[in-house]
């Protein structure tokens, strides 16, 4: 539903909330006489052969419930949820009276809180839009900072890299995010058709491992970047997967690291 639909499903509410409608029940009354009279039957619920109805203006229908005596007591409707429950049917979770009270204390809070964070800035919305736009502004600023650090990283890495059985391989620990290292990886792959490359990084305490390796050694050597990462993958307690040529596993113990790098050249001597 959209906010405007829910609005409009709030406002008739409390139109009747608002109207004091009292409330008419009939007690012990036979089920068929009351669906007779327009009574509506919930579904899923279950009634006996005699029934009580309520009603309150225009809506009447079966209930065992406990009700108030006039729709003012509710004194007011708030929608708090909704969603899908089956095809074209939606279900809205609402509060009333009290509940409502202290749902727009609990917001007054939020709001006056933000407001701080914001240094009480009169227009809070235009604030946080403000702030959107500058921190978009500064991840393009890291995105352009990170691609030129991997464009010169690359120069250095590649007169690194040794001949191992015909493959040029590098295991080493660099300092950029699981995006530069793929960008990076897929660069320098470019340049060979026999590359192997395994990449390791720290950030907050975790460890990542990337593997690359040349299509054309995949199909020649039968190696598998997806199956070494699981593999390399406890010495950094954790794992991962991805394709043939390029697969990535995440781990807990940045202190596996380097022996995840030194076990790498084992796939090349066989």
């Amino acid at each position: 539903m959209t906010p405007e639909e829910l609005s409009d499903v709030e406002n008739f509410v409390n139109a009747r909330i608002e109207g004091k409608l009292p409330l008419q029940e009939q007690r012990n009354i036979p089920m068929e006489m009351a669906i007779d009279e327009g009574a509506i039957a919930l579904f899923g619920e279950k009634y006996g052969d005699t029934v009580r109805t309520i009603r309150y203006g225009k809506s009447f229908e079966l209930c065992g419930g406990t009700h108030v005596k006039n729709t003012g007591d509710i004194w007011y409707f708030k929608i708090v949820s909704e969603g899908a429950v089956a095809s074209g049917i939606r279900r809205i979770e609402a509060i009333t009276n009290d509940a409502v009270k202290y749902y727009y204390q609990d917001h007054d809070r939020a709001f006056f809180e933000i407001k701080g964070l914001l240094n009480n800035a009169q227009e809070p919305i235009k604030a946080i839009q403000s702030l959107q736009t500058e921190n978009a502004e500064l991840k393009k600023q890291v995105e352009n900072m990170l691609k030129e650090k991997a464009k010169n990283l690359k120069g250095d890495l590649k007169n690194e890299l040794s001949e191992i059985n015909g493959v040029q391989f590098l295991a080493k620990k660099i300092d950029l995010d699981a995006s530069g290292i793929k960008d990076l990886s897929f660069e320098m792959g470019q340049q060979y058709d026999n590359l192997f490359l395994l990449f390791a990084s720290e950030n907050d305490g975790k460890a990542l491992l990337s593997c690359y390796i040349s299509k054309e050694l995949v199909k020649i050597k039968g190696l598998n970047a997806g199956t070494i990462v699981r593999e390399l993958g406890k010495f950094i307690q954790g794992g991962g997967g991805g394709q043939p040529f390029f697969a990535t596993a995440g781990g807990k113990n940045p202190e596996g690291i380097e022996k995840a790098l030194e076990a790498a050249v084992e796939y090349l001597k066989a």
